[in-house]
């Protein structure tokens, strides 16, 4: 049942990345003009939460699980 919830929000990745591609990308975080954008952060004690907070559709970035 989880899984099935979760399926709509997980996406394959079409494309394969090569050596100019990464090092573009590494240079546009490196001088700051794009970065991750975290919603919130979630103990892992509180991983049921943060995939209901998920899949209710309240994410507008990343949600990140501390270890």
């Amino acid at each position: 049942m989880l899984l099935s919830r979760l399926k709509r929000h997980l996406r394959p990745l079409a494309s394969q990345p090569n050596q100019a591609d990464l090092q573009f990308v590494t240079e546009l975080i490196e001088a700051g003009k794009i970065r991750p954008v975290i919603d919130k952060t979630f103990p892992l004690s509180e991983v049921p939460e943060a995939i209901r907070y998920l899949t209710a559709g309240h994410a507008r970035g990343k949600i990140v699980i501390t270890v």
